[in-house]
């Protein structure tokens, strides 16, 4: 057997896998160079039909099987690779590039297609960029069949039980290519947490980490593999100890989310008695059942940007209303806070025809399209607030960065409730008005702010982002992304204090509410709501429920004092190492690194002890 080696990606879809490597990585030497006589075109254009018409067939397979598998708006993701086979644009290209220069079907499609994703990843525009993987997705399918190798295994061989899966680029339609049976997880050079089939691993619960630029070099088919889809860390043949501790892992891993779900129900509350109210982020109507079976009080940040991409209109006051009803409905005493609209950047619906951003992320994105686009916003208020009359419907403001947004906002809602009023339509008077803070602007703000909105929310995903300069999105910089970096303790202590001030309430939604070390910061620092993703609740609720109040406060104080992001980890460790079953930081749920030399020499509860309260 090979030496071992630990490769280091970015943790994209949680769980321990163990298995041996398929390497899939499609090559096509077998494009013919052969030139063409005239009579031949004609045949090279019905070659060219018929695989656009299979691939077709295969993307509406994989798009049925995702819906089954994932949900329905799961399955849209394949809905942009169908429109690129059927461009007319696109293929008049090729079908004109076989009959000028006497070439075979397959060559003048790698030839168009190689041409358009030069051009897309060198826009300024970042959803043209993600749309190159989609790109390469059908031209592998397309070129596929045009050379009789019409599925993965023909390029690699059939996959063994719990094979771990090894591309350069995964893309949606591999995620759900092999059945879940057979594929044990997912490794991938390129992608990041965000893209399109991240977002699907995790929804099949499949293990997945990307960002791993080495993969296909260091990595070959039938070599042993562990994959840690926490940590991102993949290890190659492995030792006996090592395959014996990843396996004590995953038994682990079962034992804790049995645990887990025992207690969705149970009170958020301190072993000192300090209650905590967590609610769920919610993203695609799917997970709406996973907030209730999980627990969630409420809803702390509903994205509504589903409701615009991927259509040619823009959805009608009503179709918004009906699912803004639907959802408060499931949680009639506790709030749901919608966030308004968080479009640009790499998130532009089919009805905009904006040019490109140069820098769409700090573009026209967000409060900024809202505000600009007022037919498109109004809308959206008059559902909300028509939505109010079923729950505590809230509105919540995306990159605001001054006063002036929220006003103008806040003006927008007094007259479409006017409006909705000499309409004669049955809707709330009002409707509380608050602000996502996730810019510097609106944490150095945040004392007006409070005075003036409902509400304050902490999104820490764009906060980090902005504050550091680095682009979450980017692979190369994931470990230059840190949510407990000193300015962002220090930025969360100072928004809590001007909601505070200002006797309003204040959250937390981003992923470092998710995370174990960020909830023991934000308990210390005061904060008393959080909202996580479904998958989280459970997790989060028990870590609450091992926490000393006092001891995570001690600790928030040293980190607000910290000067690197180490000392910010170290300190908050400390606390965590204190109260939480040190067997748990194998399972994947937990921050290994941080932690293992904390817990040296320390005794721990056995995994199942209760506190008493």
């Amino acid at each position: 057997m090979s030496r071992s080696r630990i490769l280091q990606g970015i943790g994209v879809s949680h769980g321990v896998a163990l298995g041996p490597a398929l390497v899939v990585n499609p090559t096509f030497k077998d494009l013919r160079e052969v030139p063409l006589f005239a009579a031949d075109l004609d045949r090279e254009e019905e070659k060219l039909k018929e695989a656009l018409a299979r691939t077709e067939d295969r993307l509406l397979e994989l798009r049925k099987r995702t819906e089954q598998r994932a949900g329905s708006e799961e399955a849209k993701i394949f809905d942009a690779q169908i429109m690129m086979i059927q461009d007319e644009e696109f293929l008049a290209t090729v079908r004109n590039l076989i009959n000028e220069n006497h070439i075979t079907a397959e060559r003048a499609f790698e030839f168009v297609s190689l041409e358009l994703r030069e051009l897309w990843s060198q826009s300024d525009n970042a959803a043209l960029r993600q749309k190159t993987t989609d790109l390469s997705a059908i031209t592998d399918r397309v070129l596929g069949h045009l050379i009789g190798k019409t599925s993965s295994a023909e390029f690699t061989g059939q996959p063994a039980e719990s094979s771990i899966v090894i591309v350069k680029e995964l893309t949606p339609g591999l995620t759900v290519e092999f059945d879940r049976g057979i594929v044990a997880a997912f490794v991938s050079e390129e992608g990041t947490r965000t893209s399109h089939a991240a977002i699907l691993a995790r929804s099949l619960e499949i293990p997945c980490v990307m960002g791993l630029r080495s993969a296909l070099a260091d990595i070959k088919s039938g070599d042993q593999l562990i994959v840690d889809g926490s940590d991102g860390v993949v290890v190659v043949n492995p030792s006996a100890a090592k395959i014996k501790k990843a396996r004590s892992r995953q038994d682990l891993r079962r034992s804790l989310e049995r645990e887990l779900e025992l207690g969705v129900h149970e009170p958020a509350c301190t072993v000192d008695g300090v209650l905590m109210s967590l609610r769920g982020n919610l993203d695609l109507p799917e997970e709406l059942d996973s907030l209730v079976r999980h627990g969630a009080e409420g809803v702390g940040l509903m994205r509504t940007e589903f409701l615009v991409l991927g259509r040619s209109e823009l959805p009608s006051e009503e179709e918004q209303y009906r699912y803004y009803k639907r959802v408060a409905q499931r949680f009639p005493s506790h709030p749901l806070i919608i966030r308004s609209y968080d479009l640009g950047g790499d998130k532009y619906p089919a009805p905009f025809r904006a040019p490109p951003d140069p820098n769409p992320f700090l573009g026209w994105r967000a409060i900024r399209v809202c505000l600009d686009q007022p037919d498109m916003f109004k809308t959206q208020i008059r559902a909300l607030l028509r939505a109010r009359l079923h729950g505590d419907v809230q509105m919540m403001l995306p990159l605001v960065t001054g006063l002036g947004e929220l006003e103008r906002s806040q003006e927008f809602v007094r007259e479409a409730a006017d409006a909705l009023q000499k309409d004669g339509v049955e809707a709330g008077s009002d409707m509380p008005v608050g602000v996502m803070v996730e810019t510097p602007a609106a944490v150095m703000l945040s004392g007006e702010l409070a005075m003036q909105s409902d509400f304050l929310s902490v999104g820490t995903n764009d906060l980090t982002q902005y504050t550091l300069a680095v682009d979450r999105g980017n692979a190369r910089l994931a470990d230059r992304f840190l949510s407990l970096h000193p300015s962002i303790v220090r930025m969360l202590k100072r928004v809590l204090d001007a909601a505070e001030e200002a006797s309003i309430p204040v959250s937390v939604c981003g992923e470092l509410a998710s995370d174990p070390l960020g909830g023991v910061l934000l308990l210390g620092l005061g904060y008393r709501v959080l909202s996580v993703v479904p998958s989280s609740l459970p997790l989060v609720r028990w870590l609450i429920r091992q926490i000393d109040e006092k001891a995570a406060r001690l600790a928030a104080e040293r980190a607000i004092s910290a000067s690197t992001a180490d000392q910010v980890t170290a300190v908050l460790s400390e606390v965590l190492a204190e109260h939480v079953d040190a067997d748990l930081l194998s399972t994947g749920w937990l921050p290994t690194r941080p932690l293992q030399t904390t817990l040296k020499g320390l005794k721990k509860p056995r995994l199942g002890a209760q506190t008493t309260r």
